[in-house]
């Protein structure tokens, strides 16, 4: 059967879907990638900023008093505006009382939309000393956490009067920061994400497609076998889990293909065995009906001399046609192998010489000498006893057959490397070398031989029972010569 591939839309290939699948996720890590480096950068600047300027409120009190008695003086507030905003314009400095409340603060045309500061993360600042990063409130920008530095103000006595607070990040340092990390981002981030993604995608294509080569094999040869092609199979795989499923496929397919031959085999052993029970049980049975037939007519007119010839050629067309239907069934349950051996140790020398004896008398009629080459010291063989002893009386029919008056039978025994082989030998004209090839096969009988004489399944009924004890029968014929039939059986093992 000729498979024909079908085409598949290129939308349902497996390697399109996987490589469509993992751009997708590439490129979503690639994003979660540049926030999170865009976040680490953010979060490493300001602990940076943080630890670098956390001692600047601190230093200011050693040149300024900002509280006096509770309150803000107001010349500290000139001196702070010309000091640390002279030094670093971006500072933001915010005059706190002891609760969190902004008495007042340096920014410069600014406005200020908080009127407090929430305390908590001054107080883990002051805790630390800054060692650590730490986001508090942006009156400007409620919302919006920012780095800063703080210190506590105490008087003579020791008593807390309130806080210095300093933005470090202000609302124009955020705007220009923000304008160089797009800048950089847009320029070197992005253009290193994007030759980093193809590079990963054609990298993961590569891999993908060595990857999927194997399953490819495995899908074209389950289409094949689906078309018809019951005899394709996986080439063997790497040791993963697609050698398994290739191996169990392939198990599979092997069990499937020799199910679908015994169904056939049978099939066509039941067609045989009715064409053949209808053509050859057909001669008998037109015998019998034609001399029971002639009997009735001429019931009269027969003598008893008469009567009797036409009842023993009745009797003998009964018996071959009982014969022949025996012989049918059993060759058709041995072709089936629907009949198992049982196989057990016996001495073959004991059984030939039985078998032997059986024939001694018919071959005597027949003016036919049967002698035995048998050793009675030869070992156990192990074989169905049944099976066996009916292999060697169809052979002894077909040598007393086949042998003439005044002939000769001659059975061998003999131990051949841990077997026994087994020969029939008979005198007569031989087989013609274009039969030899052909006599086991049903129904098939040598030329000139009469119908009558056998049913022609004996043979092949020797050379499947063999068959099913994994051995074979040979021939050997000489013109005008010596016929030679020989089998070997294994030796039991002790």
């Amino acid at each position: 059967m000729t498979y024909v591939k079908k085409p598949s839309p290129w939308y349902k290939s497996i390697y399109l879907r996987i490589a469509a699948f993992f751009f997708v996720i590439l490129f979503l890590l690639g994003i979660a990638y540049l926030i999170i480096d865009v976040m680490t950068a953010k979060k490493y600047y300001d602990e940076t900023t943080q630890k670098l300027n956390a001692p600047v409120a601190a230093h200011m009190l050693l040149e300024v008093t900002p509280f006096e008695n509770g309150k803000v003086q107001e010349g500290a507030i000139g001196k702070i505006m010309h000091s640390m905003m002279a030094v670093n314009p971006g500072l933001e400095v915010y005059l706190l009382d002891p609760h969190g409340k902004i008495l007042s603060f340096v920014v410069l045309k600014e406005k200020v939309k908080l009127d407090r500061i929430d305390l908590t993360p001054v107080k883990e600042f002051l805790k630390t000393n800054g060692a650590q990063l730490v986001y508090g409130d942006d009156p400007k920008n409620p919302g919006m956490p920012k780095t800063f530095s703080a210190t506590a103000v105490y008087n003579k006595q020791g008593r807390l009067e309130g806080y210095v607070y300093m933005v470090l990040a202000s609302e124009k340092t955020d705007t220009i920061t923000d304008a160089i990390r797009e800048s950089y981002l847009l320029k070197m981030g992005i253009g290193y994400f994007l030759l980093t993604l193809v590079i990963a995608f054609l990298l993961g294509l590569f891999v993908f497609w060595r990857l999927m080569r194997g399953l490819r094999e495995v899908m074209d040869v389950i289409e094949k076998f689906e078309g018809g092609d019951f005899h394709s199979r996986i080439p063997p795989q790497p040791t993963t889990e697609l050698s398994v499923m290739a191996d169990t496929f392939n198990s599979m397919a092997s069990t499937l293909l020799r199910n679908m031959e015994d169904l056939k085999q049978v099939d066509t052993l039941r067609r045989e065995l009715i064409a053949n029970v209808s053509h050859d049980i057909r001669t008998p049975i037109a015998i019998i009906q034609g001399y029971i037939e002639t009997m009735i007519i001429k019931e009269a007119s027969l003598d008893t001399t008469k009567k009797d010839e036409y009842m023993k050629l009745i009797l003998k067309s009964t018996e071959r046609l009982k014969r022949l239907v025996a012989d049918l069934f059993e060759l058709s349950k041995l072709e089936a192998r629907q009949v198992q051996p049982k196989r057990e140790a016996f001495f073959m020398a004991d059984l030939l010489l039985e078998v032997s004896q059986k024939y001694k008398l018919l071959a005597q009629s027949k003016d036919i000498d049967i002698e035995s080459s048998i050793s009675s010291r030869m070992p156990l063989v192990f074989a169905d006893v049944a099976m066996i002893e009916r292999v060697l009386q169809n052979l002894m029919d077909n040598a007393l057959k086949f042998t003439p008056e005044k002939g000769k039978i001659t059975i061998y025994l003999a131990e051949l490397h841990n077997q026994i082989e087994v020969k029939i030998e008979n005198s007569g004209e031989g087989i013609p070398q274009e039969s030899v090839s052909k006599i086991f096969d049903r129904y098939y009988k040598v030329p000139n031989e009469s119908p009558a004489e056998s049913t022609g399944l004996g043979l092949a009924i020797v050379k499947n029972i063999l068959q099913i004890h994994q051995t074979d029968i040979h021939v050997i014929s000489q013109q005008f010569g010596l016929t030679t039939f020989s089998f070997r059986l294994p030796l039991h093992a002790a």
